[in-house]
């Protein structure tokens, strides 16, 4: 069976896609951290703070009391392209199948074109995942941008008390590690409502295991709840902070931050955002799907000194 692709993805349906491909990342799909989109270039985050400025009441205006200090974060997206050439029979088969019921999946791609753009979009989806939290820019050709990993590591205006360094997680150690994490939380962060403890996979691994208890960690011979290694693996909380899995972290990273202080932007409408499928059966006779996407993304904290992070040495 021969299938031809006659539409070309772009303008409109670029956005679709690209929000798609983006979006999909398991930590913006949840919405774990603050999207900003439409980013042209770049954006100035500004974050408010004072000092004590309730003063006792007197019947005049009294000389400015207190201070208000600005500080600012700038979101730079960076600029990405995918560019793949895909033999139509590579996939026409999975998506032949899909279209008969052969397939787990309930949302269908109705042709092919939407089939080969799905695929791409889970790689962007997951690529984006790692460099929210791992990403590192100064790897050439590496498709990343510099996550909160690679920024926190690097800023030299995060309080020596909010780094912490450890030995690997593991079940008998994970429960210290994690009260570390809490102590370090600054008074004023501390009990915030979007206040969360953002860790690897290993971490909750290592959580969720410890849970089970066996006299070991203190939950007792048959652990939470009396589940013993049964745990679901639901909303976890720690000292009454949620805990949340952040898939694209290296092993052994817990970062104490509240959502609204952690953004992730890129310019879902603007005109550095392109996604193509190009048929080239009527260009040179081939059986190849050229797929071109072009979009920006970039993360960026706040205020370094409302975080706390702990990394693996």
């Amino acid at each position: 069976m021969s299938v031809s692709l006659t539409t070309t993805y772009a303008g409109e349906f670029s956005g679709k896609y690209i929000a798609a491909a983006l979006l999909s990342a398991d930590t913006l799909d949840k919405g774990l951290i603050t999207i900003m989109p439409n980013v042209k270039y770049k954006s100035v985050i500004q974050k408010a703070a004072t000092d004590d400025i309730v003063k006792d009441a007197t019947c005049d205006f009294q000389t400015d009391a207190g201070t208000l200090t600005l500080t600012e974060a700038i979101l730079e997206p960076k600029e990405f392209q995918v560019n793949l050439d895909i033999c139509k029979k590579t996939l026409h088969d999975s998506w032949e199948a899909e279209q008969m019921g052969f397939s787990a999946f309930d949302n269908l791609a109705p042709n092919f074109a939407d089939f080969v753009l799905a695929h791409v979009a889970s790689k962007v989806a997951d690529r984006t995942e790692k460099s929210i939290w791992s990403g590192d820019s100064t790897v050439l050709g590496g498709g990343q941008f510099d996550g909160f990993g690679t920024l926190l590591a690097a800023d030299a205006a995060l309080p020596p008390g909010q780094q912490l360094t450890g030995a690997a997680i593991t079940a008998a150690n994970v429960v210290a590690e994690l009260g570390a994490v809490v102590d370090a939380i600054p008074t004023a962060v501390y009990g915030s409502d979007d206040l969360y403890l953002y860790a690897a996979s290993d971490v909750i691994r290592a959580y969720t295991r410890s849970l089970g208890g066996f006299a070991s960690q203190g939950e007792g011979a048959n652990g939470f709840e009396n589940k013993g290694t049964n745990q679901v693996l639901g909303n976890l909380y720690f000292d009454g902070i949620q805990v949340v899995a952040i898939k694209g972290a290296t092993a052994g990273t817990i970062i104490a931050a509240e959502k609204s202080n952690l953004f992730f932007g890129t310019g879902l409408l603007n005109d550095l955002n392109e996604v193509r499928v190009i048929d080239m059966a009527e260009n040179d006779g081939s059986q190849n799907v050229r797929v071109v996407m072009r979009f920006t993304s970039g993360v960026q904290y706040a205020q370094v000194t409302d975080i706390v992070f702990r990394k693996t040495v």
